[in-house]
């Protein structure tokens, strides 16, 4: 016997996965020819001086070196012929350990005439009523027990794969020739391809190379892509997602999947889309694309997709080298990329957000000592220049541990395109929709819980704001309907915005709307911007009927509340037959706020500096008393309301007359009020503490903090204060 007992464990290895490959194959298709092709020839290799043993697997090598020549998938009888070889190579293996006679091999290849065969199979898909896809629609077989860490790290790179995939894919939309667009989503693919290979996730494997040999027809100029392809493609995208949510709820929960993502109708589009779009049959793409970078199907070695770009057709001359299975080397190559570095690392949220707790009780631990030496009088200027620089570090680790949650809006928005895309077709509309500061970051909370606000904005847009195509030529506009998504810094806030060039809101038809469904007095009288706010009422809309986008009021109603929970405030611009503006200002960070600090009796409560106008001692003579209303403020020719704040929290020894104390013009809503304190005591910022269950939903109240001097002070919230009184 010539081989040595350690190569008899390379050789099961390799059979092994041989035998993996095998179950993946299909008539009609490529999946697993080269790995096939590459995994018989390391056989070879390690079984040297064996020639009866040999004699098989060289047969069934050149027979698929000959398809690979070709361009042609596996046929029934070059199918047959693997799967024989693979059923006797456990036995000849058990044999030669044994030094037995090897077992007769059935069903040989025998080169010469199995070649032929197979230049006639790539018509057998063709035939709508079998053509076996219908067999990749089946659960997904995670294994969780042993490709729980693979799985991990594969979740994390597919859905910055999945990102890539529909941003490229909305500028291919726009400009269909895009070499650089096009090469990063078939990179994406061919990553994602190969990894769900390796771990045996059937379904999502078959689809994503489908999809592959579409856009290698793409790259290589013998399709154009167009409006239905690319559709098709974000739907093929959409059920790769819908299957690595199934993953996230396996590694978070451990819910297996237990609902099956079908693939085959989405690989049914494709392939006639790739049969429609070139010169070559519907299997052309499968079979042109087995000479480039995956020698071993599974495995993760992707070295020549970087290189697409540059020389897309060099890559096709790749041989196939056979090589082991190794996933390190993908995750590097994917990683430099994505991100153009190797320093980044993935951390859990858990853990920042534990970070910042740990910072916040810094921040307050540094006030305290700050105030403890200014109240015990201390003049040792060593113990004054060290607390300085004390508060100098901890600002700039606070500073330092925000930016850790700080993440770019740019998912969010690019899930806008994708919406204005989807819209567009589905109301029959023109529209180019652009955005702009993307790269803006803002807390990791506040891009989470923005996405909700900005889909009701944008459908709104879309349905009520853009006229059909005829309406906008009819007023002398272009066809195509403009919208633009902005984000930018204004201050210590994020602002975003959201314009068109349509219809713009008409205040006369919202008075009459909310007049008619008993929303406001029949004889209100109000200005412009106050019945623009009117579209935030719950229920209100001006559509004329119910349709699939809007029109069933809730929408604008959902959009101010979670601004509002997100200590936002958003605001509304409009011109009749110019269009509208609404913009959102958000807090940079939901950690941390900057407030002013008022004192009521010997309470202390902090007001959002962004809800806060101005504050003024008031003259007698401002103020009065309207029946109906209480007591009101004459501030530059506005009535604004008074609230005392030490009636709603039943505060002892405040002050009673107003113009012995302060009055706070605070802005809610579009509404300003001024409300009563005793003083104001400083501006600062402060680290947010949650209240407990006891008193979460305290109304009025949106959380705690602790001041310098260890004293808790209550963080008001407006809308919900106002509306309580």
């Amino acid at each position: 016997m010539s081989i040595s007992p350690d190569s008899f464990a390379a050789l099961d290895d390799v059979v092994s996965r041989l035998a993996g490959e095998s179950i993946l194959a299909q008539p009609g298709r490529d999946d697993g020819l080269i790995p096939a092709y590459s995994l018989l020839g390391e056989l070879c290799e390690l079984a040297l001086g064996e020639p009866e043993f040999l004699a098989p697997l060289v047969a069934l090598r050149t027979q698929l070196e000959k398809m690979l020549d070709n361009a042609t998938p596996f046929d029934d009888a070059s199918l047959g012929a693997l799967k024989k070889v693979v059923a006797w190579l456990p036995k000849a293996l058990d044999a030669l350990r044994a030094n037995k006679p090897l077992p007769q091999a059935e069903g040989a290849p025998a080169p010469a005439a199995a070649a032929p065969e197979p230049v006639a199979a790539p018509a057998a898909p063709a035939a709508p009523a079998d053509d076996g896809l219908a067999a990749n629609d089946v659960l997904l077989d995670l294994n969780l027990d042993e490709n729980r860490e693979l799985l991990t790290e594969f979740h994390a790179e597919a859905l910055d794969h999945l990102q890539q995939i529909e941003a490229a894919l909305l500028v291919l939309d726009e400009q269909p020739d895009d070499p650089e667009a096009l090469n990063s989503i078939f990179r994406s693919f061919h990553t994602i391809k190969g990894v769900s290979g390796f771990l045996h996730l059937t379904p999502m494997h078959v689809l994503t190379h489908e999809v592959e040999s579409l856009l290698d027809l793409a790259r290589n100029r013998k399709l154009r892509l167009n409006s239905a392809i690319i559709t098709e493609v974000l739907k093929s995208r959409d059920a790769v997602q819908q299957m690595v949510q199934q993953i996230t709820l396996a590694l978070e929960q451990g819910t297996l999947p237990n609902t099956i993502v079908p693939v085959s109708h989405l690989m049914r589009a494709v392939k006639r889309l790739a049969a429609g779009g070139g010169s070559a049959p519907a299997e052309a793409p499968q079979a042109a694309r087995p000479a480039p970078a995956q020698p071993v199907a599974p495995v993760l070695s992707f070295a020549p997709a970087p290189a697409e770009t540059a020389a897309p057709e060099a890559a096709e001359t790749v041989p196939a080298k056979p090589v082991k299975a190794e996933s390190k080397p993908e995750k590097q190559t994917v990683d430099a990329s994505k991100t153009g570095s190797s320093s980044t690392v993935r951390v859990n949220t858990d853990k920042l957000d534990s970070l910042m707790d740990v910072v916040g009780e810094l921040v307050i631990v540094q006030s305290q000592l700050h105030e403890s030496a200014r109240v015990l009088g201390v003049e040792d200027t060593a113990l004054q220049r060290n607390i300085a620089q004390f508060g100098r570090l901890t600002k700039e680790l606070q500073h330092t541990s925000m930016s850790l949650r700080m993440i770019p809006i740019k998912p969010t928005f690019q899930k806008m395109e994708r919406l204005a895309r989807d819209l567009s077709k589905d109301c029959g509309k023109k529209v180019n929709f652009r955005v702009s500061g993307e790269d803006t970051e803002l807390d990791r909370t506040v891009v989470e819980d923005i996405g909700d606000p900005l889909v009701h904005m944008v459908r709104n847009s879309m349905d009520h704001g853009l006229e059909a195509p005829a309406e906008r030529v009819a007023a002398g506009k272009p066809e195509a309907g403009n919208v633009h998504l902005k984000a930018y810094h204004e201050g210590g806030s994020i602002v975003i915005e959201l314009s068109d060039d349509g219809r713009g809101i008409n205040p006369e038809k919202i008075l009459a709307k909310a007049k008619s469904k008993g929303l406001i007095p029949e004889n209100a009288q109000m200005e412009k911007e106050a019945i623009l706010n009117l579209i935030f009422l719950p229920g209100f809309s001006t559509a004329e009927k119910v349709t699939a986008v809007s029109g069933r009021g809730v929408g604008m109603d959902v959009v101010r509340r979670n601004i509002e929970k997100l200590r936002g405030k958003i605001e509304i611009e409009s011109e009749v037959g110019q269009g509208s503006t609404i913009r959102i200002r958000l807090p940079l960070t939901m950690a941390i706020i900057d407030g002013l600090v008022v004192r009521v009796g010997e309470d202390r409560f902090i007001l959002p500096s962004t809800s806060v106008q101005m504050a003024l001692r008031p003259a007698k003579e401002a103020l009065s008393t309207v029946h109906g209303r209480g007591e009101v403020l004459d501030h530059r020719g506005k009535i604004l309301p008074i609230h005392r704040l030490h009636q709603r929290f039943a505060i002892p020894n405040a002050v009673e007359n107003p113009w012995e104390g302060i009055l706070v013009i605070v802005e809610n809503n579009g509404r300003a009020t001024a409300l009563l304190v005793d003083d104001m005591v400083s501006k600062q910022e402060v680290v947010i503490k949650n209240l407990g269950g006891f008193l979460q939903h305290l109304a009025g109240v949106s959380g705690g903090a602790i001041l310098g001097d260890g004293s808790i002070a209550l963080i008001l919230d407006p809308s919900t204060l106002f509306a309580a009184a």
